[in-house]
């Protein structure tokens, strides 16, 4: 059976977050989690399922991307097929033709798993590697350290909290209130929480959105953020602290997290919470 390349229907997406939970290990190299679905389930399931692509033989699903912004896939690969020669073949040439409509024209960029055979064949096309990305992860068999201020888990009626601390956190974002509620309705937010950490003041400082890929796998946080005016104090720790504790509590074997290497603030606040570095990964980018 040929390779097929898939546009999945918002019907079909439930079965994309399965495969992807299916794919989830400890161990496994960064890729695209179920998580990753979620956060960007903020536009709604219709931009979602848009943004979604499908490599498929004789109906069992081998590969799914994620087109993050026009110019960014965020492409995984199940993990039995991840040096097979004939998907990646099929990957580098509907990535490399823009009629294939996969990516757009232009300086485009592709995350894939770093041992994928895939990684290879961009090289040999002559697509180069881009900034380091660090990947950490932290081990939930031991219970965690209390984060030492106040978390609550926020609910539709505080929806408005969490989105004015990402706002307050990243320059240009446009988290909304509907769009927390729109990704609040999507199923990967079944297994997902969205806390928020106060100051002694009672401000709110620091939020996150932890993800369950399911019991024994790793969860994921995305986004962590904290408030601009709030930095410096500990904040960041705390609520990575917190994010680690509920993943736990959700059954999640660890956490894992991704931050540029040149963000070395994020890296170490990470670390203090616990988390430890794995070997830095890199986007493979083509110039227009």
């Amino acid at each position: 059976m040929t390779i097929v390349l898939g546009e999945p229907g918002v019907d079909e997406l439930g079965e994309v977050v399965g495969v992807l939970r299916e794919w989830q290990h400890d161990g496994a190299p960064m890729q695209l989690h179920p998580g990753d679905l979620g956060w960007f389930w903020r536009f709604g399931a219709e931009a979602t399922a848009a943004a979604v692509r499908t490599w498929s033989r004789d109906g069992r699903i081998l590969a799914i991307g994620l087109l993050d912004q026009p110019e960014l896939l965020r492409l995984t690969i199940a993990p039995d097929a991840q040096r097979n020669e004939e998907l990646a073949q099929r990957l580098v040439e509907d990535v490399t033709e823009p009629e294939r409509g996969v990516l757009i024209e232009g300086k485009v960029n592709i995350e894939a798993p770093m041992h994928a055979l895939v990684q290879d064949l961009l090289a040999e096309h002559g697509w180069n590697t881009d900034e380091p990305w660090t990947p950490l992860r932290r081990d939930l068999t031991e219970p965690v350290k209390d984060p030492g201020v106040r978390i609550e888990v926020i609910g539709p009626e505080q929806a408005h909290v969490r989105t004015a601390v990402q706002r307050a956190s990243f320059d240009g974002s446009t988290f909304t209130d509907e769009r927390w509620h729109a990704m609040a309705a999507g199923p990967p937010y079944a297994g997902a929480r969205c806390l928020v950490a106060y100051d002694d003041q009672g401000d709110a400082v620091a939020a996150v959105t932890v993800w369950s890929a399911g019991p024994g796998k790793p969860g994921l946080l995305e986004p962590m953020g904290v408030h601009r005016e709030h930095r410096g104090h500990g904040h960041g720790r705390a609520i990575t602290l917190a994010a680690a504790a509920a993943l736990r509590e959700l059954g999640s074997s660890s956490a894992i997290v991704c931050t540029p290497s040149s963000n070395v603030g994020a890296v170490a606040t990470y670390e203090s919470a616990g988390f430890r570095r794995l070997p830095e990964v890199r986007d493979r980018y083509r110039d227009a």
